[in-house]
């Protein structure tokens, strides 16, 4: 390997996450799916997410990229599985998204809560149990 495709190799390296950043995208992936849960048992929460998105496209705290990527995952609340893939896609622009999510006030600190918690622990299933 050449002195010159060695350095072009560095250039593009990735910066691996830290443990902290992985930390954290999961815990919001985790909310996110709650959110998801929550909003799909009640669909009247879709406009209260509608509105938080024109506030913060029509404030410029968000681009309008991340507009219409939300707008069209609001979209497909009709379609339950789409929804929640979307919601929960494993992308880099996602995970991103998912930090400045339109989403907040949807859970309740107690729902936010045993979210996190479950999340962390895993859901409890007797199956798994060694006898």
């Amino acid at each position: 390997m050449s002195r010159s495709q060695t350095k072009r190799q560095r250039s593009y390296h990735i910066r691996k996450a830290s443990i902290k950043d992985e930390f954290i995208d999961r815990q919001i992936l985790i909310l996110h799916n709650a959110m998801a849960n929550k909003i799909l048992a009640n669909p009247n929460l879709v406009e209260q997410v509608q509105v938080r998105l024109e506030e913060k496209r029509e404030n410029g705290s968000m681009g309008y990229g991340a507009y219409i990527t939300w707008t069209s995952v609001l979209e497909l609340i009709s379609d339950p599985e789409e929804f929640k893939k979307a919601m929960k896609e494993d992308s880099k622009k996602m995970r991103r998204l998912r930090r400045v999510t339109p989403f907040v006030g949807i859970l309740t600190e107690e729902e936010r809560q045993t979210a996190i918690t479950k999340g962390a622990a895993g859901e409890f299933n007797p199956s798994n149990l060694m006898l």
